[in-house]
């Protein structure tokens, strides 16, 4: 029998250091319970050994409620002379947003790069450029309004993640609103991002929920964004079914083919 993958413990360079407050050790406590399901995907360590910066993929988030977002970003900051941490978190339905939440906590963005050579790929061109859009966030345009994770955990089915932002860039203020697909394969080498544009919440979570027509996709941007991501970088732990890093969660019967208004009953979240 195949050894099971087991993903290395995180790294979070606090033996020694003791929470600044009886808040903080419970809130890191509640956070951490489950970190033997964390995968590392990136980690930045500062040289003065006061900040950490550490993006997860976490396998639990499958058995959340339903719709969970999947990554996590942590920040650490130390006070090494009273040797005492604090920290802040937050989940994030894509990779991109988890990278901007520690770029703007500090984290120098080459250090977000994800550091595994497994799991899927951004299949075209466009994926990695609007993968770029949402990692940057240019003048601070996107600001995240809901999003839902659709993975059933299952090698027969791929995932899928919406998330809905409002676009406060004046070429977008006929359809502010935008919905980033991302659709992963089933086999989990390879995924796709599309943004489409709405005049308003209703009609993304109407498109969501219906699916009666094609995603309407945004207008090719005016000023064009260059992209740091290379065509062959990965952006998550997941992988295909050869060399894979992070099995599927098991489920407990096939996934059912579903009505597009049942499988997508919350329409963006």
């Amino acid at each position: 029998m195949a050894d099971t993958y087991e993903p290395p413990v995180p790294d979070y360079r606090i033996n020694g250091f003791e929470a600044v407050s009886e808040r903080v050790e419970e809130d890191f406590f509640s956070v951490t319970l489950s970190d033997h399901m964390f995968v590392p995907v990136a980690e930045h360590h500062s040289d003065d050994g006061r900040d950490s910066y550490l993006l997860f993929y976490d396998r639990a988030a499958i058995w959340d409620t339903p719709g969970t977002a999947e990554y996590v970003s942590l920040h650490l900051t130390r006070d090494v002379e009273r040797r005492t941490f604090d920290f802040a978190y937050e989940r994030a339905p894509v990779v991109p947003l988890a990278q901007n939440w520690l770029i703007r906590r500090g984290c120098p963005p080459k250090m977000t790069t994800t550091s595994r050579n497994h799991g899927p790929r951004p299949a075209d061109a466009l994926t990695s450029r609007l993968e770029d859009l949402l990692q940057t966030n240019p003048d601070g345009r996107y600001e995240v309004v809901d999003h839902y994770t659709d993975n059933l955990g299952s090698f027969d089915f791929g995932t899928e993640v919406r998330t809905l932002v409002h676009d406060s860039h004046p070429d977008s203020a006929h359809a502010p609103y935008r919905l980033f697909l991302e659709e992963t394969a089933k086999d989990f080498r390879s995924y796709t991002m599309r943004e489409g544009a709405f005049a308003s919440t209703e009609a993304a979570d109407a498109w969501a929920m219906d699916r009666a027509a094609p995603l309407p996709l945004a207008p090719a941007p005016e000023s064009v964004v260059v992209h740091r991501a290379q065509a062959a970088r990965t952006r998550s732990p997941l992988a295909g079914a050869a060399g894979l890093v992070v099995p599927p969660a098991p489920v407990t019967a096939p996934r059912p083919t579903l009505p597009s208004a049942q499988r997508s009953r919350r329409g963006a979240r």
